[in-house]
C-alpha cells in the first residue's frame, strides 16, 4: 500500500568485506546495484560502505589496493554483509579464514543480519561455518575445489544465484543478478527493474551459469532457441506445452530440449514457471488485478496453484 506524504526513508545498511586478493568487478558491484535503488521521490534506499579485517589495505585482482574507512566494526551495525569473490588466499587454498573474519560473520548472521557473497566470496562463508547443511553456489570454474573443501555444503554449480537463508551468487556477472534479486525481494519488481536500466543490465536473466561452461562445439544462434522463448512469453496467459514450444522451434521435442537447456541452464517447463512466476510478481505490485486475476494472466489458472508455486520460491 503506497502513502501519498513523502515519507523519510532509513536507508538500510549493507557492508561489504574486502579479503586479500579480491575481485575488482565483484567489489564494486553492490555500491554500483545498490545505490540505484530509490523511492519514488530518488531517496535512497541503501548504504553501502567498505571493511577489511583492521581496516587494512587489501589486494585487489585488478592491480590496484583497496583503502577502506572501516575495519571489520562495520559489520557489527549491518544490516546486509556480502563478501565479494577472490582470487587467492586461504580461503581458495585450505578452506580456512582468518578467525577474525570468521567470528564476525558468525555473530552477524546469529544476530539475523543477511549475508551474502558473490562469486568464490562463498568460500568464505563456507569456511565460517554459515553454508553447512546449505544449499549454495559459486563459480562454476571452482565447484569441483569447493566440494572437495567443503563437503557438507549442498553446492548447486548451475544456477546464478541461491537464496537459501544465506545468499550466494553465482560467477562475477552473477552478483549482479543476486543484489537485484535483493532489491526486489526488499521493495519489489518495479524498484528493481528501475535499478536493472540505470545500471543498464537485464533485470532478469534467464536460466542459470550452466550456459556459459565452455563447451567444445559453438552453438549456431540460427539453431537457438532465443526465438520461441519470447514467442512463450508473450502467451504465458496460455497453455503451452513442450510440443507447441518445439513445433515454433521446428525441431524435434528431443533436440528442443537438449538446445534449450544447453542455451538456458533450465529445462523448458523449469523456464516457463520461472516466466510465469516473475510475471505474476509483477503484476500483483504493479496492478489493481486480484490474486484470481493475476493467476489466470499469468497462467497459473488457480490461486491456489500461484500460491504455491510462489511458496516454493
Amino acid at each position: 500500500m503506497r502513502n501519498n506524504r513523502a515519507m523519510t526513508v532509513v536507508p538500510h545498511r549493507i557492508a561489504v568485506l574486502a579479503l586479500d586478493q579480491v575481485v575488482g568487478l565483484d567489489l564494486g558491484t553492490p555500491a554500483q546495484v545498490f545505490g540505484t535503488a530509490r523511492t519514488d521521490d530518488m531517496q535512497q534506499l541503501y548504504t553501502v560502505d567498505t571493511c577489511t579485517s583492521g581496516g587494512r589495505p587489501v589486494r585487489s585482482t585488478a592491480g590496484f589496493q583497496v583503502v577502506p574507512d572501516h575495519g571489520l566494526e562495520l559489520i557489527e551495525a549491518a544490516d546486509t554483509v556480502i563478501v565479494p569473490g577472490i582470487h587467492g588466499g586461504p580461503p581458495l587454498a585450505d578452506g580456512t579464514v582468518d578467525p577474525t573474519v570468521a567470528t564476525a560473520l558468525r555473530a552477524a548472521h546469529e544476530r539475523g543480519a543477511r549475508i551474502m557473497s558473490i562469486c568464490t566470496g562463498a568460500f568464505v562463508l563456507a569456511a565460517a561455518g554459515l553454508l553447512d547443511g546449505h544449499r549454495a553456489t559459486t563459480h562454476w570454474a571452482y565447484a569441483n575445489l569447493f566440494r572437495r573443501l567443503h563437503p557438507a555444503v549442498e553446492l548447486d554449480p548451475d544456477v546464478l544465484f541461491i537464496d537459501d537463508g544465506v545468499l550466494t551468487s553465482a560467477g562475477v556477472a552473477a552478483g549482479l543478478d543476486l543484489c537485484l534479486h535483493v532489491i526486489r525481494t526488499d521493495h519489489g519488481s518495479e524498484v528493481a527493474n528501475r535499478s536493472a536500466r540505470r545500471c543498464v543490465v537485464p533485470p532478469w536473466r534467464d536460466g542459470g551459469q550452466a550456459q556459459y561452461i565452455e563447451r567444445p562445439v559453438p552453438r549456431t544462434p540460427d539453431n537457438g532457441t532465443a526465438a520461441t522463448r519470447e514467442w512463450a512469453r508473450q502467451r504465458l496467459h496460455q497453455p503451452v506445452t513442450l510440443r507447441d514450444l518445439a513445433g515454433h522451434a521446428r525441431m524435434s521435442v528431443r533436440t528442443f530440449t537438449r538446445h534449450f537447456r544447453s542455451e538456458t541452464g533450465l529445462s523448458p517447463a523449469q523456464w516457463l514457471l520461472q516466466q510465469r512466476t516473475e510475471h505474476a510478481r509483477l503484476l500483483l505490485e504493479t496492478t489493481d488485478l486480484t490474486v484470481d486475476q493475476v493467476a489466470r494472466h499469468a497462467g497459473f489458472g488457480t490461486t491456489a496453484a500461484l500460491r504455491q508455486h510462489f511458496h516454493h520460491r
